[in-house]
C-alpha cells in the first residue's frame, strides 16, 4: 500500500498527468457533442456518443507513457530503485495505479459522452439496455486500462519519452492500419494485432439498431468480444513481464 500511495503522489503532483486528462475528457465528450449536435435531423445511437474513442486512447497513452519516461529524464527513478531495490514491486505499483486512473478516465469519458448526447438531444433513448451498449459504453474503461499498461511497459523498455511516445502512437494509430497492404496475408494479420483486437470488444455483435451508426470503427476480429478483451489482456500482460525482466537486467 506504501508504494501505492508514493506512486499515486508521483502521478498527481505532475503537471502532464493532468493535463492529459483534462485533454482526453474534453476530447472525448467534446466529439460526442459534436456528432450529436451536428445531426440536427437523427437522433445519435450509443455508438455515436463514443466516436471519440480513438482520439481518446491516444492521450490515455501518451499520457501513461510519460508517466515512466519523465521519471528516467530527470533521474527521480534512481532515487526510487535505491529507495525500493525490489525493482519489480516499484514498476507493478506504478503500473498499477497508472492504469486505474486510464480506467477512471474512461469510464467518466465514456458515460460523460452518453450524458452529454442526452443533453443535446433529450428524444434519443441512449439508456444502456443490452450487452453490445454496456460493452460499447463501459468497456472502454477496460481497454483503457490494458492500453496504459502497454504504454507503461514500452516506456521502461526506451525510457526516452519522445522514443516511447513516438512507438506507442506510430504502432496503434498507423502500423495496424497499414499492414493491410501486405500483399495476401495482410489482412488475416491485422485480425490478430492487438489494438484491433480490442475493437472488437468494443464494437463486436451489434445490434441491429446499431449497425452503421457513427462510433469506434467495427472490428473484423476472429475472436468474440469477450475473448477479444482477454486477448488484449494478455498481450498487456506480456508487455508488462517483458519490461520488468529489461529493468531488471539493466542499470537505472
Amino acid at each position: 500500500m506504501t508504494l501505492l500511495a508514493v506512486e499515486r503522489i508521483k502521478l498527481f503532483t505532475t503537471r502532464s498527468p493532468l493535463w492529459c486528462t483534462l485533454v482526453a475528457l474534453v476530447v472525448f465528450v467534446g466529439f460526442a457533442a459534436l456528432v450529436t449536435g451536428v445531426d440536427s435531423q437523427n437522433d445519435p445511437s450509443i455508438a455515436a456518443t463514443q466516436f471519440g474513442y480513438g482520439f481518446g486512447i491516444v492521450v490515455i497513452m501518451v499520457m501513461a507513457t510519460l508517466a515512466i519516461t519523465t521519471e528516467y529524464r530527470f533521474g527521480t527513478i534512481k532515487a526510487t530503485f535505491q529507495a525500493i531495490p525490489n525493482r519489480t514491486a516499484a514498476l507493478l505499483a506504478k503500473t498499477t495505479v497508472v492504469s486505474v486512473f486510464a480506467g477512471l478516465i474512461g469510464l467518466v469519458a465514456a458515460f460523460g459522452s452518453v450524458g452529454i448526447a442526452s443533453l443535446i438531444k433529450p428524444s434519443a433513448d441512449l439508456t444502456l439496455n443490452t450487452a453490445y451498449e454496456w460493452r460499447a459504453v463501459a468497456g472502454v474503461s477496460l481497454i483503457f486500462m490494458f492500453a496504459a499498461v502497454i504504454s507503461v511497459a514500452v516506456g521502461v523498455m526506451v525510457r526516452h519519452s519522445a522514443g516511447a511516445v513516438s512507438i506507442v502512437l506510430i504502432y496503434s494509430q498507423l502500423v495496424e492500419s497499414l499492414v493491410t497492404l501486405i500483399p495476401n496475408v495482410g489482412a488475416d494479420i491485422q485480425k490478430w494485432m492487438p489494438f484491433y483486437v480490442a475493437n472488437k470488444f468494443l464494437t463486436g455483435d451489434p445490434d441491429i439498431t446499431n449497425q452503421g451508426l457513427s462510433g469506434p470503427p467495427p472490428s473484423n476480429a476472429t475472436l468474440s468480444p469477450w475473448a477479444a478483451l482477454a486477448y488484449f489482456g494478455g498481450f498487456a500482460i506480456l508487455m508488462l513481464i517483458i519490461s520488468l525482466v529489461v529493468a531488471n537486467k539493466r542499470d537505472a
